[in-house]
């Protein structure tokens, strides 16, 4: 069953986020070195519940923050969701080392990720 696996936070300033989020929380953050500006942040140990994400810088002012679901598919779940009248807000897309991912959008507005896992992608 597909999960929750990463969530993404929208910042106007990236940097001072990091820092936010470090002082408050003890998250550990680092700077990704993939193509895009990213930073990862690990919200705890592996064997405790909870979840892992980024900080990212923010794209456009509706952003906010976003879940990315983890799916075996991205092409069978992107034809899914526009199915069931959710809508593809940004198409299927490579992330290096990674896999492939898509954003979309619910029946009720929300936008959220879709993660195909393969770290044999370039």
């Amino acid at each position: 069953m597909p999960r929750v696996m990463h969530f993404e936070i929208s910042a106007d300033d990236p940097e001072r986020a990091v820092k936010f989020y470090q002082r408050v929380f003890g998250w550990e953050i680092k700077k990704w070195s993939g193509p895009i500006e990213y930073w990862l942040c690990m919200t705890g140990p592996k064997e405790q519940p909870g979840i892992d994400g980024g900080i990212m810088r923010r794209q456009n002012p509706q952003a906010h923050t976003e879940n990315t679901i983890d799916v075996p598919s991205v092409d069978e779940f992107t034809k899914k969701i526009v199915d069931q009248g959710g809508k593809i807000i940004v198409p299927k897309m490579a992330v290096p080392g990674v896999g492939y991912m898509a954003y979309c959008m619910d029946t009720e507005g929300n936008v959220f990720g879709i993660m195909q896992e393969d770290a044999t992608v370039k």
